[in-house]
């Protein structure tokens, strides 16, 4: 009777272990993500955009950046990391080999030094060529000698199709019209802008994601930019840059508005920004807000977040290099 007893008492805790064992792998509960043909850095994707990398290649400890990635897949994936300089507009690349579950961190200062720009993640197949796989998450916490930090989501690009590609190919185009990949905003928004007459230094990083990340990526072109107050009053402005990344801090001289920034946003005030283009070309990037009475004051604050997507482009493409990623 006491080994009926024993033997049932083991054989209900083995089952409860393959049942656990069972449900880690199980897909997630809740409803999936959907694949609503639109860039969002909260869900995942198969194609992933960094807005800003950085580091010092004299002084990491106080300019870098910390990139993450994760892959929320029982599935092992590789990707295929891109690293475009902002100023040249030139890639270079590197590949990084997932397992399911896994998650990987390096600092821009290891892999890229004395660089800033901005970084994609495709998935990829054992060929090398694109892939669905609408897992991947990411992130980067970053860092600037000038005080400014902050911790942006990665821009996360679902994929519905891949385009046609095997052994033979040697580069590909990924389409981001909605129904290959999604779409990318041609107009972006910086959502409350706080005076610089209070202590605000406020970075705007802009960046233009398309073009070849084989051989150099698109410039940033003409810009056009509407800056409102908090009574909805509109003061225009244009600028027009030969890099791929546009970054300043937001002053009286850039962008150039008549009147001047202190006189639209006056201390104690905000207002809001947006800009975009007519070419059709895709934007994306952050803004990061720096004040150096944060610590001191109730009305000062540091952080930052990634521009808001107003209205969409069209479509647009990356063109990436095919090799095997010799992941094992």
């Amino acid at each position: 009777m006491r080994t009926s007893r024993y033997f049932s008492s083991f054989f209900i805790a083995l089952v409860a272990l393959l049942v656990l064992a069972t449900n880690s792998l199980a897909a997630d509960p809740g409803i999936p993500f959907s694949v609503d043909g639109v860039v969002n850095d909260q869900k995942p994707g198969s194609i992933l955009i960094y807005n800003v990398y950085t580091s010092s290649s004299t002084s990491p400890a106080t300019e870098n950046t910390r990139i993450s990635i994760t892959n929320a897949s029982e599935r092992a994936i590789s990707i295929h990391l891109f690293f475009v300089d902002g100023n040249t507009c030139s890639p270079a690349d590197s590949i990084v080999c997932l397992t399911a579950r896994q998650t990987s961190s390096f600092r821009a200062s290891d892999f890229d030094p004395g660089t800033m720009g901005y970084v994609v993640a495709v998935a990829i197949d054992e060929n090398g060529c694109p892939t669905i796989h609408n897992a991947l998450i990411g992130d980067v916490y970053v860092k600037f000698s000038s005080g400014h930090e902050a911790n942006l989501a990665a821009e996360s690009i679902a994929a519905r199709t891949v385009p046609v590609c095997d052994n033979t190919t040697s580069s590909v185009d990924l389409t981001f019209d909605g129904n290959q990949y999604d779409q990318l905003p041609q107009t972006v928004a910086i959502d409350n802008l706080p005076s610089s007459v209070d202590g605000n230094q406020t970075m705007l990083i802009l960046n233009r994601v398309s073009g070849n990340l084989g051989i150099g990526t698109d410039s940033i072109g003409a810009i056009a930019g509407i800056l409102y107050d908090d009574a909805e009053k509109a003061s225009s402005f244009t600028f027009s840059d030969s890099k791929c990344q546009v970054k300043f801090v937001i002053t009286n001289s850039q962008p150039r508005t008549a009147p001047r920034f202190t006189t639209i946003v006056p201390s104690g005030r905000s207002g809001w920004m947006k800009l975009y283009n007519y070419s059709g070309a895709p934007l994306l990037g952050a803004v990061v807000n720096f004040n150096p009475a944060a610590s001191a004051s109730p009305t000062a604050f540091n952080q930052g977040h990634n521009l808001h997507k107003l209205r969409l482009a069209p479509t647009s493409t990356f063109r990436i290099p095919v090799f095997p990623p010799n992941c094992g």
